[in-house]
């Protein structure tokens, strides 16, 4: 059997196959509530055939959207319709997932297709940001509230309620965002993180947050239950975060229990140029895996059933996310198994169409 069908177990919750629907925001929700177009989006990709499917970033908080249509876990209102999505999942033979995230200073934007700029506080669907300094993502927004003790206590608590709701609303997976220009990902960086208390300095300090959230989350989230950590493993800026800072963060994070690490790249720092080509991000996973000795899982322009088989395979890394190929096929697992050969099981409503 071709590797990207070998089930994988982690802790105690296997996945069917090492293909995951990675966390794509839709700017769908009202309010951060799920709705319908959250449970076809996510439900599809299951009737697919996907092992595990993780939801976009959901905020902990309101201030921690990106923006006014980002999904939300931060009352207890939210849970309803998001257990009717992971039921449907798990129905399909998938795990549900969710990502669970902070904007920071990359929060209160206005929608993509309306323009996505920054909303200021003052204006309508607009909110006053925070990070870990008063440094505006690019010189055209808002300059953001540092965050103070108090300020980053809630962060912590808002992290640890988010988890009591994901686990109620049926979630088996939870992975912490801290990658692409986001709260966490600002507080690792040396290039947004200006600090000289706790939270500033050595990268073990930058670091803090990230810790004291897993802290916090461990103490609600069940042993058995997966917990994964995003990061962007390079900001592609010299100066800024390397490889090998997330090989030193990723061997703390192993130590910390963290069962796997999502490794994209880049985010914090504005216009930079990054290198595109197919997979250009599987050689930080693989450098994580083998230096950390730590599962990880490779995303960036993985297109094809080949490539992403041979990428497990290989070694590269032990899951491969996907996020625009899966808003293109929907169905890509089934149509992945079918080009190496692999009899999976379809749905029945779909089995007169196999090939």
């Amino acid at each position: 059997m071709p590797h990207l069908f070998s089930p994988i177990k982690i802790k105690n919750i296997e996945l069917k196959n090492r293909i995951v629907v990675s966390p794509m925001c839709e700017y769908s929700a009202v309010d951060g509530f799920a709705n319908n177009w959250h449970l076809v989006h996510l439900g599809s990709r299951a009737v697919g055939g996907a092992g595990l499917i993780i939801t976009e970033a959901t905020a902990v908080s309101p201030e921690g959207r990106i923006s006014y249509g980002d999904l939300g876990i931060w009352k207890d209102e939210h849970i309803a319709k998001l257990k009717e999505i992971t039921n449907f999942i798990e129905e399909q033979g998938a795990v549900a997932g969710i990502q669970l995230a902070h904007a920071g200073r990359k929060a209160s934007h206005d929608l993509p297709w309306t323009g996505g700029k920054q909303i200021r506080f003052t204006e309508e669907n607009g909110w006053v940001t925070f990070a870990p300094s008063a440094v505006p993502f690019t010189e055209n927004e808002e300059t953001p509230q540092e965050l103070d003790r108090e300020g980053i206590a809630k962060v912590i608590d808002d992290f640890r309620a988010a988890a009591v709701r994901a686990l109620a609303a049926g979630f088996k997976v939870i992975e912490l965002h801290g990658a692409h220009g986001y709260l966490i990902n600002q507080f690792l960086s040396p290039l947004s993180n200006h600090r000289t208390d706790a939270y500033g300095g050595t990268l073990e300090n930058r670091a803090r947050l990230l810790l004291e959230i897993i802290d916090a989350v461990k103490e609600v989230w069940p042993e058995e239950y997966p917990l994964f950590v995003r990061i962007s493993a390079t900001e592609w800026t010299e100066g800024g975060w390397t490889i090998d800072d997330s090989v030193a963060l990723a061997k703390i994070l192993l130590d910390k229990g963290i069962d796997l690490i999502d490794t994209s790249t880049g985010g914090n720092v504005a216009g930079v140029r990054i290198p595109l080509k197919p997979g250009y991000q599987v050689e930080f996973a693989e450098a994580i895996k083998n230096q950390a000795c730590i599962p990880t899982g490779a995303v960036g322009l993985i297109t094809t059933a080949k490539q992403a088989d041979e990428i497990i395979q290989t070694g590269q890394a032990d899951l491969v996310l996907l996020a625009r190929e899966l808003l293109r096929d929907p169905h890509f697992p089934l149509r992945a198994a079918h080009e190496l050969g692999v009899e999976v099981k379809w749905p029945l409503q779909y089995e007169r169409a196999k090939w």
